[in-house]
């Protein structure tokens, strides 16, 4: 699959359909792989965060969920991809996987979001097979870890379907991919709330005007307002740093107010 790389890390050049053979192959070879991601937040929390940064560069696909990083492709003088957002993939996703007979575990939001999810997914894919599910509100460093790790590890779901947020979901995979049993972990961040009907999916209108982040803000205005209105400047801040230091140039006002 076609990648570039921003900030060292590798983003994948991939559709949704993609994606989707992409965890149906490694289903069947009964291989073992995550597949993150990537957006401005998880650019910017790789960043800074070493363990954020190694995860995203030892998962198997990298896909773009958010028109930022393509922006900052394009700034940098590289190709752009397909974007595919949890908030409409994962209906797709589950129509794929129960045509597949691909089974899932569903792990993380609040216990009350995720039973709601678990009823609206077997509600509308009465024939996807989703083998369990447990909030993200567990002990992580003890017997409650081991706990959720066993009962997923009983039940051999093929897709581990995360929803802690970052980087919380990609730090818990670093310390327990190894023990599980699963092909393929999945970063999920709000998609239980997607699936819940407590975030509403992003309407066509704001998609076509690429803001998506808007509509989300929006609807989280106090979780989301460091993240958007000082997350997305930093993030283009840094691409234009990184695009001058290549070129071994300093960055002059004139120079970047014309790269934007």
């Amino acid at each position: 699959m076609e990648s570039i790389k921003i900030f060292d890390i590798k983003i994948d050049l991939i559709s949704s359909k993609e994606i989707n053979e992409e965890i149906l192959n490694l289903c069947r070879k009964n291989k073992k792989e995550v597949i993150a991601n990537v957006n401005i937040n998880a650019m910017n929390i790789s960043f800074e965060n070493k363990k954020m940064k190694s995860f995203l560069n030892n998962a198997y696909i990298n896909f773009i969920d958010g028109d930022g990083v393509n922006l900052g492709a394009k700034l940098l003088g590289l190709k752009t991809g397909p974007k595919v957002t949890y908030d409409w993939w994962i209906w797709e996703l589950a129509e794929f996987c129960q045509r597949n007979k691909l089974s899932w575990y569903i792990l993380g939001a609040k216990e009350e979001s995720v039973s709601i999810a678990f009823e609206r997914l077997n509600k509308a894919f009465p024939d996807l097979e989703i083998k369990g599910y447990h909030n993200g509100y567990f002990n992580k460093l003890n017997n409650g870890n081991e706990k959720v790790v066993d009962e997923i590890n009983r039940l051999k779901p093929n897709i581990l379907l995360m929803a802690m947020g970052m980087p919380a979901q990609e730090e818990w995979l670093l310390a327990n991919m190894d023990k599980l049993n699963i092909n393929v972990a999945l970063t999920g961040g709000a998609v239980v709330d997607y699936i819940s009907g407590e975030f509403k999916s992003t309407p066509d209108i704001f998609r076509k005007l690429k803001l998506e982040w808007f509509y989300r803000f929006l609807q989280r205005p106090k979780y989301l307002l460091r993240r958007y209105f000082i997350g997305n400047p930093l993030f283009i801040y840094r691409i234009l740093v990184e695009k001058f230091q290549s070129k071994k140039e300093k960055p002059s006002v004139e120079k970047v107010l014309e790269s934007i």
